[in-house]
């Protein structure tokens, strides 16, 4: 390393080594200067290691193999904590005063209303675009996120801490207060067991997203819009309007039930009432904090006329909505108790009108008697997060599978004596589906008794038809691939009585799902009916994460590349406006990675001011744990979504289409080559990895298979991806690209991935994720795994495995003419290369601790935690692991 990159992170070096002090300290107060000494001796080694020293690797497994069973749990600890310390450093570097300018993210609204309002693009446009953004983050609790809330609120806590420190104007005796504080908070971390006892529920995880909100997006939201604002106004002399909100947030947390028993009708209605209770209880905090603002006199007729000439008319108006949001937390703390209170919620903070009508007079005759100044403090605060949050903080998507849905109607076809629905062409499911809903009669008899699942299904759409019209998101339909699968949902509604018009998504997520989305749409849209109930606005989820695990990532890629154009193309067809929500993932293999490089790479026209966007499992701290950063993740959604709008990229040449096309098909070929066609690879993948005992980790709600019984075609794309992040060769993330890449240099087409790569972001995208995960695989580390827990004779596939990864790297770095992995990116591959050293240890234990438990009938209670925490240790360290 330079001297000169040496000095862009001293600042990070300095906090990492700092927390890693106080760490050691701590855990040499607790088990002794030994065990520290042995934990330091064994860091030393994998940092020699990893530089080629192979007597420092040989030194390192001997302390390993020979760690006595109390100590491995205190062993594995103390790196998983030093990763995430380390973690904690580098998120705060990002948003610190120390920190570089090529770490740090500069204002992306800044940079690019200054590039927009340079062109010749039309002011009015910008700002146009600007107020009609509609960007949707939905929050998912896929099990990628180890830490435990309890922890994640102490990190929250160190951060606060080290924020503290950077103020130079600290007194010694300050600074003392400080420095105890952090030694504490470690200490508690130290002190608390990562690994939850038991498996969140579907209602824990619900939670743990209020949580976030809670801690960070409640702040942020406000501050994010006070600073666009100021730079829209700098810019163009023009304000924003005070309910803008470009961009909401949606949840998957107690509604998605697809394959997850656990989510029933009872926890979706608990989960509702508990965001709304959530909400509730932070107005009334703002509002109570707002009382003792507002203590002026001076009002408007209008406001004046309301509270009778009073002498504090806002403390007037403040004071009945304390009183309404006392009642509204009341009421809804005896719901979740299990009671059915009698209570008229005309009374109560029941719709967002009765919050918002009220603070609008209120902001209206503070502007009308000169203090705008004062409105535009905590009030429009308020205003700002009613308008992105509501009243219910979270609108619930409901997601469930297309076979659910149709068993429903088969039951109820059989039991009418109509015959099986199930076996039924689509046509004529669509006809019986179409008549059944421009009927006036209901088609669900009072007298039948459904099946436990049917009537569970039944039991969800009943409760979606009682809610208010902004308690709920989307009702998502996962593996759809015909029009009926759509009119099903529709229908089940219909019978229910809902009389709001919800969204019903069709998810598309295998290849061959991928690929006929058009056609289905088509169909869709071509029925009148269905058309009308759209009222032109139709969404449609594209599926990252088994579409990858289908089909590996460069053929998914182009699939849903090639959906979304077809998609815009069949809606503008049918002058209805698109939708697209993109089901991302945490990890490169479910379509992760910069989400400001992943907009700006969709096809022009895709984005269109609109876009839901799932963010997962760890993501979701990593981007908006804490204020500061939630803020810099803010802007840059708003400004990709706003560039892909007004500056959407160039369509690919024909050329390129025709190259990508071929390398989707090549790409495909090697990977289902391995995955599918490989007799040894499901009995190599279970050995390999810690796939099984990854099931025994407590770390979501959901089950890892979709049917318990089934093989790796039934196990979910975040438990495949986690299990190969593990061992460390990342093998879903590059399996078949980096081949078909060789295949197209070797047809002499090379400068033409060069013109692609410069040119189309689309595919400079894919490169550069490509890059990230050779950059973090780690081929020996997996070759560890396959001669301590593989059979010998199953050796000839890692050892493909790993000649594969190879060509691969070599095959990108061609493409790329640099001499190693992200060179493009210097602050992302020091990111890897810091962890490394902490991870190893935890990768060699892991394997020690793997063979142990598959060698002993009853493994000890000090064996299985220490190798889930090997597990959450790795994840830390990895980041994006699922």
């Amino acid at each position: 390393m330079t001297e000169q990159t040496a000095d862009m992170y001293a600042s990070l070096r300095s906090n990492v080594g700092h927390l890693g002090q106080i760490l050691g300290e701590t855990m040499q107060n607790h088990l002794g200067d030994a065990f520290l000494e042995k934990v330091e001796q064994i860091r030393i080694l994998a940092k020699k290691s990893r530089q080629g020293d192979e007597a420092s690797r040989e030194q390192m497994l001997a302390l390993l193999t020979a760690l006595p069973d109390e100590e491995l749990v205190p062993f594995a600890k103390a790196f998983n904590q030093f990763l995430n310390l380390a973690n904690i450093a580098e998120q705060f570097h990002t948003i610190s005063r120390n920190c570089d300018e090529l770490v740090c993210v500069p204002d992306p609204v800044e940079q690019l209303l200054g590039r927009m309002l340079d062109t010749d693009l039309d002011k009015k446009d910008v700002i146009k675009s600007l107020k009609n953004l509609d960007i949707d983050l939905v929050l998912t609790a896929h099990p990628t996120e180890i830490s435990r809330r309890t922890l994640i609120q102490k990190y929250a806590a160190v951060v606060d801490c080290l924020t503290e420190q950077e103020n130079s104007q600290l007194t010694d005796r300050e600074r003392q207060q400080s420095t105890l504080r952090l030694r504490q908070l470690i200490a508690q971390i130290w002190h608390t067991n990562e690994i939850r006892n038991e498996r969140p529920t579907p209602v824990d995880e619900a939670r743990w997203g209020l949580s976030t909100i809670e801690t960070s997006l409640w702040q942020a939201i406000p501050d994010f819009l006070r600073q666009l604002n100021d730079q829209v106004e700098q810019k163009t002399g023009q304000q924003l309007p005070i309910d803008v909100s470009p961009v909401r947030f949606s949840s998957w947390m107690g509604g998605d039930r697809d394959g997850n028993p656990f989510v029933t009708s009872l926890v979706t209605q608990e989960v509702l009432d508990r965001n709304r209770h959530a909400a509730a209880r932070l107005y009334l905090k703002d509002i109570v904090s707002l009382l003792g603002e507002l203590s002026m006199e001076q009002a408007n007729a209008e406001l004046s006329a309301l509270t009778d000439n009073s002498k504090e008319p806002y403390r007037d108006v403040l004071r009945k909505l304390r009183c309404q949001l006392h009642g509204t937390i009341d009421y809804l703390n005896a719901r979740l108790e299990g009671k059915k209170p009698d209570v008229d919620t005309s009374e109560l903070i029941w719709h967002k009108s009765d919050l918002l009508e009220p603070l609008e007079l209120l902001y209206k005759s503070l502007t009308d008697c000169g203090m705008k100044l004062i409105a535009n403090g905590l009030l429009l605060d308020i205003l700002r997060r009613l308008a992105c949050f509501g009243i219910h903080m979270l609108r619930l998507d409901i997601r469930q599978d297309a076979t659910r849905h149709s068993d429903v109607i088969a039951e109820l076809t059989r039991y009418l004596g109509m015959g099986d629905y199930n076996h039924w062409d689509e046509n004529e499911k669509q006809a019986f589906l179409l008549r059944e809903l421009t009927s006036k009669r209901p088609l669900i008899p009072t007298n039948w008794k459904p099946t436990d699942d049917v009537a569970e299904v039944v039991r969800t759409c009943n409760l979606v038809a009682q809610q208010p019209v902004n308690a709920l998101g989307s009702y998502v339909i996962s593996m759809a691939s015909k029009p009926s699968d759509v009119l099903t949902v529709l229908l089940l509604l219909k019978e229910a009585g809902c009389t709001n018009p919800m969204r019903v998504v069709p998810l598309f997520e295998t290849l061959a799902d991928l690929e006929g989305a058009a056609d289905c749409m088509t169909s869709l849209l071509n029925i009148d009916w269905y058309r009308g109930y759209t009222k032109g606005m139709q969404e449609v989820m594209i599926g990252y994460s088994d579409s990858a695990k289908d089909a590996g990532v460069m053929a998914a890629a182009w699939a849903q590349y090639r959906a979304q154009e077809q998609l815009v193309a069949v809606c503008k067809k049918a002058d209805v406006k698109l939708m697209l929500f993109h089901g991302r993932g945490g990890s490169i293999g479910r379509g992760g990675g910069p989400a400001h490089k992943a907009i700006l790479s969709q096809p022009p026209g895709s984005v269109d001011g609109r876009i839901r966007v799932t963010e997962q499992g760890e993501m979701i701290r990593f981007k908006f744990g804490l204020p500061k950063l939630a803020v810099q993740s803010l802007a840059l959604y708003t400004s990709a979504v706003l560039e892909a709008t007004l500056l959407p990229p160039p369509e690919p040449k024909k050329s390129w289409r025709d190259c990508m096309q071929r390398i989707a098909e090549e790409s495909v070929l090697h990977y289902r080559g391995i995955v599918r066609e490989e007799p040894d690879f499901v009995e190599y993948f279970r050995s390999a990895t810690p796939e099984v005992e990854l099931g025994k980790l407590p770390l979501g709600s959901r089950p890892a298979k979709r049917k318990v019984d089934g093989g790796i075609e039934s196990l979910r794309a975040i438990p495949w991806i986690f299990a190969w992040s593990q061992n460390r060769l990342m093998l879903p993330a590059w399996l078949g690209a980096g081949e078909a890449l060789q295949d197209a240099a070797d047809r002499g087409e090379l400068e033409l991935l060069r013109e692609m790569e410069e040119q189309w972001p689309f595919f400079e995208t894919r490169i550069s994720m490509l890059e990230m995960v050779y950059t973090k695989a780690e081929p020996n580390l997996a070759k560890y795994y396959e001669l301590c827990l593989v059979k010998p004779e199953l050796h000839h596939l890692g050892e493909k495995l790993r000649q594969r990864l190879q060509l691969g790297i070599e095959a990108v770095l061609s493409l790329t003419q640099a001499t190693e992995l992200m060179s493009h990116t210097p602050w992302s591959r020091e990111s890897v290369k810091l962890r490394n050293p902490y991870i190893d240890p935890l990768n060699f234990l892991q394997t020690e601790l793997l063979a142990r438990t598959r060698r002993e009938v009853e493994p000890s209670a000090d064996v299985q935690l220490a190798l889930m925490l090997t597990i959450a240790g790795v994840a830390a360290g990895m980041r994006n692991t699922g």
